[in-house]
């Protein structure tokens, strides 16, 4: 009886690039050609979600990587070289950011090294919180140039963080681009000297070293595969000084993303309808006959209660007291949402960022901890200097919104007295008073906002700019139309006449001229290079510790995705070793290599490269002396000791001859036999010296009937493999080791059966509690890990 049981089965109807397991569920993400992500559960292969892109955020999907706890996925999208973080529950996106290269593989790592230091770090990583309120949640945005991106909520943001514990996104691209960043938001290296594009990616979970399987393009040469083997000593040294910083600036990366969040909010709450008066005051300019200004005409309202023929036309047929009522009561709407937005979402994220950045600026003076890592305390200081501008920037906007709405409350007031009266309709007593008071504060708005702007026209299109608060929401480098008046400010005042506060560097500066966005811009700026520095300093310190060219590559299959080919990367965790499985079909076809590294460069394995003859493992499946030869497709690490490959009968390429095979490594590894690698050569032009063992295969296989098997993906922590056909679409899902978990339950059901009878035969008397039933006391929990235990 084969040990594999097959549990699901599936015809796609779009081609598969990536399928990925999740580390923690029975679930498998796929990516296909159309730009789809689908998650699918173990069970019957059944669908849980799809996310689908769009042509403005992208459709091509290079990369898929899973979070060490299963709640993240990343993707990268090679259209718009962008990496996206999406959250695993909701399919919904978290997080975007720009990379230089489109990314061609992922890798997501848990650090696993414990120390003290990090042990105490991770039990005082919420101080923060002591500290500062939770932020509020941000209202859903409606966007609908780019929907994807704009459903997203604060609380799924502050998830992206996750656990204290350091875990590593590593990006491969073309061109030698690596990048590493902490927590999947925060890049803390940048590396360089990479050749070739990366296909694999696998760093150590000591943090040691980083292997990475590229794919180099000589001139007028074939490509040919080299792998290559990376020193991040720097960051093993420093993992708790790297854990405190990067967690730091993570915090930073998503205060920014929630800043950004509630900027989006208050651009949408802003609404066209409040630049109405701007326009119908500037066609009302062009359109007249008379020389007078339209601050004459409304003043002569104001005062004499007439008005001339084209002002009464312009408010009894443009304007309208309808539409003025609507005016109001949007302006009123519009602002207090913007209102509301900036004092509990911007205020509270600016104060948040301080705190982190002040933290940060603490990390930075200690040189003798942080300083070889690039914290630079300066860049620091400067970014700190700028989210302080950025609110007072915020403030001055409160300010601006206060006014605006007790102007436009006054003046909207009289307005509609006055076109009521116009149009012989009914005062209402209440509005029908107005003070002298009254009087003057309508006459200085109209003075002040209603006096015609040719350089506006030149600029807007439009003589007036009556609404003051818009122009602090667009994302323009233009000087605000209309800046705060601060010629009565009495502490502008005072620092300008102060020589030793004008300058001082304990002071923020405000730059009244420009837009809030303006100024975000400009504090995103400041961070980012303070970003920068040590993603540059750590980079530098990576090295190459070794390299080894393996072999040609032969002329791709087009429906082939690269992701699928061989070679393949593996960690083991427990040994601190690194593994690559690759296939040289050129030089050998019925041969599966082995490379072993140990994750400290500076440390050597014997045998580390071993050759494992697939013609005789497979003999024991048919013992007749025509047993035939396989070779292998794909292959993947089930866990440390077992190797998942999919292999194929010789001549039967168009046919069937699949076969889903486990092959234990253990004996073959241990094997004596040194192989003695001349670096002038590629692998593959000494491959007959590389030491050859044979495996013998017991049950541990299945053979893939009415399936042109290709490839594999595989999760040995939840025994669980999906098989992809040649053609992308057939897919099989099974679960593993099915054999020895029904044995265990026949036994446990023996011994049940035993200790009932037991039971039954001694009566209440004998040991068993008064009213048990005869199966008291026998249920046993479901192991972790076994068939029952799906998600």
């Amino acid at each position: 009886m084969p040990a594999f049981r097959q549990v699901g089965e599936k015809q796609l109807p779009k081609p598969i690039l990536f399928m990925v397991w999740s580390p923690k569920r029975d679930l498998i993400a796929l990516a296909n050609k159309a730009g789809e992500l689908l998650l699918h559960r173990l069970a019957n292969f059944q669908r849980v979600w799809s996310l689908a892109l769009n042509d403005s955020t992208g459709k091509e999907i290079t990369s898929l990587a899973w979070r060490p706890d299963g709640k993240i996925l990343a993707f990268g999208v090679g259209d718009r070289k962008l990496v996206v973080l999406c959250d695993a529950e909701k399919a919904e996106v978290l997080h975007t950011f720009p990379v230089e290269s489109p990314v061609t593989c992922l890798h997501w790592v848990h650090i696993l090294e414990e120390s003290s230091v990090l042990t105490s770090f991770y039990n005082s990583e919420d101080e923060s919180n002591l500290f500062l309120p939770k932020l509020p949640t941000l209202p859903k945005s409606y966007s609908t140039t780019s929907k994807i991106f704009s459903e997203e909520k604060s609380d799924e943001i502050m998830n992206l963080l996750g656990e204290a514990r350091l875990n590593v996104l590593v990006l491969g691209g073309s061109s030698g681009f690596v990048e590493l960043y902490a927590y999947g938001m925060y890049r803390i290296a940048s590396l360089s000297g990479v050749l070739g594009t990366c296909r694999s990616l696998s760093l150590s979970s000591d943090l040691r070293s980083l292997s990475v399987i590229t794919e180099v393009t000589p001139t007028n040469q074939l490509p040919y595969i080299s792998y290559v083997q990376l020193d991040t000593g720097l960051l093993s040294d420093c993992l708790a000084e790297v854990t405190r910083m990067a967690r730091k600036f993570t915090h930073i990366s998503t205060l920014l993303q929630y800043l950004r969040l509630s900027l989006t909010c208050m651009c949408e709450a802003w609404e066209d309808i409040l630049t109405q008066m701007d326009l119908r005051l500037t066609k009302f300019v062009q359109e007249k006959n008379t020389s007078t200004q339209v601050q004459d005409e409304f003043l002569e309202l104001l005062l004499w209660g007439k008005s001339s023929p084209e002002l009464q036309a312009l408010l009894m047929n443009q304007l309208t007291v309808k539409g003025l009522k609507k005016l109001g009561q949007s302006i009123e709407s519009s602002y207090s949402s913007i209102q509301k937005l900036v004092i509990s979402h911007l205020q509270s994220g600016s104060e948040a960022l301080l705190y982190h950045l002040s933290e940060v600026r603490g990390m930075s003076l200690w040189k003798q901890k942080f300083q070889p890592l690039g914290l630079d305390s300066a860049a620091i200081e400067d970014a700190i200097t700028a989210v302080g501008s950025f609110t007072l920037k915020a403030n001055e906007l409160l300010q601006v919104i206060d006014r605006s709405m007790k102007n436009f409350k006054a003046f909207f007031r009289w307005l509609y007295v006055a076109m009521l009266r116009m149009s012989e309709d009914h005062v209402p007593p209440e509005l029908n008073k107005m003070t002298q008071k009254d009087i003057s504060f309508v006459a200085d708005f109209l003075s002040e906002h209603f006096s015609e702007n040719e350089e506006l026209f030149d600029r807007k299109g439009k003589y007036f700019n009556v609404e003051r608060v818009g122009q602090y929401l667009k994302d323009e480098d233009e000087d605000l139309v209309s800046p705060p008046n601060t010629s009565g400010n009495q502490w502008l005042s005072f620092l300008q006449e102060s020589s030793h506060l004008k300058d001082s560097p304990l002071l923020f500066p405000s730059y009244p001229q420009k837009s809030l966005h303006f100024v975000k811009r400009m504090m995103e700026n400041a961070i980012e290079l303070c970003l920068q520095k040590p993603a540059e300093i750590i980079g530098k310190s990576v090295k190459q510790a070794f390299s080894m060219d393996l072999y040609t590559v032969s002329q791709r299959s087009e429906n082939s995705p690269r992701h699928f080919e061989l070679p393949a990367l593996w960690n083991d965790k427990n040994r601190s070793m690194h593994y690559v499985v690759f296939t040289m079909p050129e030089a050998s076809p019925c041969q599966l290599y082995i490379l072993r590294r140990s994750t400290d460069p500076n440390r050597c394995v014997p045998n580390g490269l071993v050759a494992i003859d697939l013609s005789s493992l497979l003999s024991s499946i048919d013992d007749s002396s025509d047993s035939p030869q396989y070779s292998c497709l794909d292959a993947r690490f089930y866990d440390d000791e077992t190797l998942m490959v999919v292999l194929r009968e010789a001549g039967q390429e168009e046919a069937g001859g699949r076969v889903l095979a486990q092959l234990p490594l253990s004996s073959a590894l241990s094997r004596a036999g040194e192989f003695t690698w001349d670096p002038a050569l590629r692998l593959d032009q000494q491959s007959a010296a590389i030491p050859t063992h044979s495996l013998v295969l017991e049950n541990q296989w299945r053979l893939l009937e009415n399936m042109k098997a290709q490839h594999l993906a595989v999760n040995g922590i939840r025994k669980v493999a999906c098989v992809l056909s040649s053609n992308l679409r057939h897919v099989r899902v099974f679960e593993m080791d099915v054999e020895d978990e029904e044995d265990e339950e026949r036994v446990e059901s023996q011994d049940v059966s035993a200790e009932q009878e037991q039971l039954e035969g001694a009566g209440p008397g004998a040991g068993a509690e008064p009213g048990a039933g005869p199966g008291a006391g026998s249920e046993r929990p479901i192991e972790p890990g076994s068939s029952s235990d799906t998600l």
